[in-house]
């Protein structure tokens, strides 16, 4: 191994198109200014040592017996992940030490899982060639069926092939990517609600189930193939037809979004958010009482065209479409209302849409 160096890999947002990745539908990303970085250095003999410099931990792993590891349910599982799938696919792994850091704030919804996945899978291939997509499916490989969360790939693919000042619309299904550039005179605004409720994991894996039992009572192989009037005319149970509802009408919102976009409509991009929103906490159940607080309380603020809920759901952050001038008004009366009925303070992140993973500058 050479000496030290430093893999990066970003956080991202979702504009519009929540839960549409697992079934193969289109998702709007922008990969983030926020990232987590892999300091690799050679390590002792034999050994792969990982360690976290927020939680001041290092753990320690045989190489010889990484490809039989199990997961742990522990911080280490998503590195640990992506190393077993790359000795799966032939890669030798150096005796090496891992050092992570990251600005991407964990339980968010901005995918710091997916973060330290790609860069963990840059750091551990040291520059030896892997295509871009073959990373991307790897990281998501390892999320779904190492760390066990049955993710789709939107986070892992924007986080790999993230552009500056576009957003990614990406077909989950044929993995094809165009850029769209955003409209000026507005700039997306994450709220972090500060709170994840534990449900968010455990109802994750029930709404991918309820999307396949919709499936398959419509006949088709995902949600992707489904349409409102087959939906309308088919017998399945409510929870599966309301998540089916969800998936259809958030594909088209995408869509429409991205012609809203490309017009420079902000006004339509707001109602769409709104829109969004409204359908993930009637139809898919997975907003709570803190976020629908921040989406109406920024809803109500002059200056900004529309707020949703984005990531997996249960907590983390709503993103907000906010005139640029009213940005700091928007922050104070946000952080107000939010004291008020929760007492707690929101931290807020302005969304730049950044490049994707990489190699950055070797530590002086």
């Amino acid at each position: 191994m050479s000496p030290a160096r430093i893999f990066r890999a970003p956080g991202r947002v979702n504009l519009i198109g929540e839960h549409t990745d697992y079934n193969l539908g289109f998702v709007l990303p922008i990969a983030l200014n926020l990232a987590t970085e892999v300091e690799t250095n050679p390590g002792p003999d034999g050994l792969l040592l990982i360690t976290s410099e927020h939680r001041q931990e290092t753990r320690t792993f045989e190489l010889a017996t990484l490809v039989a590891a199990r997961p742990q349910q522990h911080w280490s599982d998503y590195p640990v992940g992506v190393a077993k799938e790359l000795l799966s696919l032939g890669f030798d792994l150096a005796p090496m030490h891992l050092t992570i850091r990251s600005t991407v704030p964990e339980g968010a919804g901005l995918s710091s899982s997916a973060a330290l996945e790609v860069a963990t899978a840059l750091a551990l291939l040291q520059g030896r060639e892997l295509a871009p997509l073959d990373v991307a499916r790897l990281c998501q490989r390892a999320e779904s069926q190492y760390v066990g969360l049955p993710c789709g790939i939107m986070d892992q693919f924007v986080s790999v092939f993230g552009r500056l000042n576009a957003a990614l619309l990406i077909d989950c299904q044929t993995l094809h990517a165009e850029p769209v550039e955003l409209p000026s005179g507005a700039v997306i605004v994450a709220v972090n609600s500060m709170v994840k409720h534990q449900l968010g994991d455990s109802a994750y894996r029930t709404r991918v189930a309820e999307c396949a039992q919709a499936a398959q009572a419509l006949g088709v192989k995902t949600l992707r193939e489904a349409t409102l009037d087959a939906i309308g005319k088919t017998t399945m149970a409510d929870k599966p037809r309301h998540r089916a509802w969800h998936i259809v009408t958030e594909n088209d919102r995408v869509l429409r979004f991205v012609a809203a976009a490309r017009a420079g409509d902000l006004h339509e991009m707001g109602e769409l958010f709104i829109e969004s929103h409204a359908s993930m906490k009637a139809d898919y159940e997975i907003s709570c009482p803190e976020i629908d607080f921040l989406v109406e309380t920024a809803s109500g603020i002059s200056g900004c065209y529309g707020a949703r809920m984005t990531g997996g759901g249960f907590g983390g952050c709503t993103i907000n479409l906010v005139d640029t001038a009213s940005v700091p008004e928007f922050q104070v009366r946000v952080v107000a209302a939010y004291r008020q009925e929760f007492g707690i303070t929101p931290d807020f992140y302005l969304c730049k849409p950044g490049d994707g993973a990489c190699e950055t500058a070797i530590p002086k």
